[in-house]
């Protein structure tokens, strides 16, 4: 194995070189797979502007962002000038890993997401022979000068923000040489390594969604014993309507008159 020292000062940079593109066709593969199944809108990529991940994306609206020349908008990750709930979809590709302050990134990006708006991100795992390398070597240059972010805590930080992770990969199992010959003879490992050894992969995905739990209105437990009294009594309905007595006069035939009384119900 080579040593880890890189010269490559960017991660553009590296994933040009046999090493990075080796990197660089798995996540790509994996991005336009799981982008093309999400819909919406807007859709944002921090960091990494010279490369696409968002091209299989049906968003009609894809910007690419980074606090760096030739970025389509050129923005602060920390401060993101995109309103509240606006965007379905972001991806962060190894946007984390070389960020001062990656809790801020995660906290801004929850809230230019809508609810159920998605979130993905890329990172190297630290628990791999990618992470053995790095700790063993002279940590210059891109990647090694990362920051590798175990799972377990990330998915801790988007527990805490209301993420809900719904898919998950591992990529890159054969050790991080640096000639195209030795990555094409460890081919073998990929099919093992996610059959043997799935959480051992050099780089992983997570694909997380905005979780924003429903209001329910929760109604007081009345003494109904008690609601009985403070009602007001309805007034029952009389069947015995009075009556009252008419007098008139009618004529028997015979030239006389007789007095009939009838009986008339009240009006009210």
């Amino acid at each position: 194995m080579s040593d880890c020292k890189s010269t490559a000062k960017s991660l553009s940079a590296w994933f040009a070189t046999e090493q990075g593109g080796y990197v660089l066709t798995r996540e790509q593969v994996w991005f336009d797979r799981t982008v093309n199944d999400i819909f919406g809108y807007n859709a944002l990529q921090l960091g990494l502007p010279e490369h696409d991940f968002l091209r299989n994306s049906r968003i009609p609206l894809r910007i690419a962002g980074a606090d760096q020349a030739g970025a389509a908008v050129r923005l602060c990750g920390t401060e993101l000038p995109v309103a509240c709930g606006s965007l379905d979809l972001v991806s962060l590709p190894h946007t984390l890993e070389f960020a001062e302050s990656p809790h801020q990134i995660l906290r801004e990006v929850e809230r230019v997401l809508r609810p159920e708006g998605s979130l993905i991100i890329s990172g190297f795992n630290p628990h791999s022979l990618w992470g053995l390398h790095r700790m063993l070597g002279r940590r210059r240059g891109y990647p090694w000068c990362g920051h590798f972010i175990a799972l377990s805590r990330l998915k801790d930080w988007l527990a805490l923000l209301g993420f809900e992770v719904v898919e998950g990969r591992f990529v890159a199992y054969a050790p991080p040489f640096h000639q195209k010959k030795w990555l094409e003879r460890c081919e073998f490992m990929e099919t093992a390594g996610e059959r043997w050894w799935a959480a051992s992969g050099g780089v992983y995905f997570v694909h997380a969604v905005k979780r924003v739990p429903g209001m329910r209105l929760i109604k007081p437990r009345w003494n109904e014993g008690l609601v009985k009294k403070l009602l007001p009594v309805a007034p029952k309905l009389n069947n015995k309507i009075p009556q009252r007595n008419t007098v008139a006069y009618e004529n028997d035939g015979a030239g006389r008159e007789r007095q009939v009384t009838t009986k008339n119900r009240l009006d009210r």
